[in-house]
């Protein structure tokens, strides 16, 4: 998959392709990153790619001339039909379903603002969708368009070390992931789970199932679609054999009222 990156700082972004699950599978040609500086479009000696904004007000607004002479260099490098994502507060916010949506593209264009923004007429003429890290401002577009490149990758064909370690993640069916222990078997008297030293692999997976059902129901009910006062029984999101076992759970963690969660003490 190729990554096209349209930033002042193209030094940042390459650094996601440095080392870790990024690193290798750029080594090892699952993954193209090219990075455009709009400054090398720009028309005057002094490489100007901001000015100040119509109607008064702080700070400066990127031109639309120089981005849209840049992204369309980018389309020309890209493959046939690259999406162009402009990373932006006001962008949906970014999640699991969205990024494996993505991964299944040949190609994307990250545009990454600076100062107040880029001129609205970019986003008119040539920006298909806008995306967000969630409801917080960031100095640029960069830190965004690199979470995008790393959480895209994940999910590339042969990037990580184990074909169903991505099947496994949080967020994957919309419920958040078990918790996971490795040696040694006891820290400070907390032990680990007897049934992950059984052997016993059915039970092993009922019980993770089990516990990533319970975490997503304390701590992301709005992934259940789930509301401070539904029952477990009522939650239409899950089968049946899964409101059995987030029953279970509730009654193995949750059997006093002081330990219950804000969200569930109606239960």
């Amino acid at each position: 998959m190729r990554f096209d990156v349209i930033t002042l700082l193209p030094q940042l972004v390459e650094a996601v392709t440095k080392v870790g699950v990024t690193g290798r599978a750029k080594d090892r040609g699952l993954i193209d990153l090219h990075c455009w500086n709009p400054r090398d479009f720009s028309n005057d000696n002094h490489r100007t790619v901001d000015d100040r904004p119509y109607g008064g007000g702080p700070g400066m607004v990127m031109k639309a001339d120089v981005l849209l002479k840049t992204i369309r260099h980018a389309k020309l490098q890209a493959p046939e039909g690259t999406k162009v994502i402009y990373l932006s507060p006001q962008g949906k916010k970014l999640d699991q379903s969205s990024v494996r949506e993505m991964s299944q593209s040949k190609g994307l264009i990250l545009l990454c603002g600076r100062y107040e923004g880029i001129d609205e007429r970019v986003i008119q003429l040539e920006v298909d969708d806008e995306w967000s890290l969630g409801d917080y401002v960031l100095s640029g577009g960069e830190l965004g368009a690199m979470v995008m490149i790393d959480a895209i990758t994940r999910l590339q064909p042969e990037a990580l070390g184990h074909n169903e370690s991505a099947l496994q993640d949080s967020f994957t069916e919309n419920l958040l992931d078990c918790e996971h222990y490795t040696r040694p078997e006891v820290v400070e008297s907390l032990v680990v789970p007897a049934v992950l030293m059984s052997g016993n692999h059915p039970s092993i997976a009922r019980w993770r199932r089990k516990q990533s059902l319970g975490k997503t129901w304390q701590r992301r009910p709005d992934l259940l679609n789930a509301t401070p006062s539904t029952k477990t029984t009522d939650i239409k999101a899950l089968s049946n054999d899964d409101k059995k076992l987030l029953d279970e759970y509730l009654q193995d963690h949750c059997s006093q009222e002081q330990d219950l969660p804000e969200h569930k003490k109606d239960i």
